[in-house]
């Protein structure tokens, strides 16, 4: 599985906060975004889909 432990810089771009929080579910160490404000315009229910699916997602 691919390794993560990065943060990702998504220039407001809710597609890449999106695409990258889904490949963070595979990754062996976490994927960090550094901005998610963007999804909740296109995608309001996103985090709490992701967290149904087991994801950990938390504002730092």
């Amino acid at each position: 599985s691919p390794r993560g432990g990065c943060t990702v810089t998504v220039d407001l771009d809710h597609r890449i906060a999106m695409a990258f929080l889904v490949l963070g579910l595979v990754t062996e160490q976490p994927v960090t975004i550094d901005d998610g404000d963007a999804m909740a315009t296109s995608f309001p229910g996103f985090a709490a889909m992701m967290r149904g699916l087991g994801a950990d997602i938390a504002d730092i």
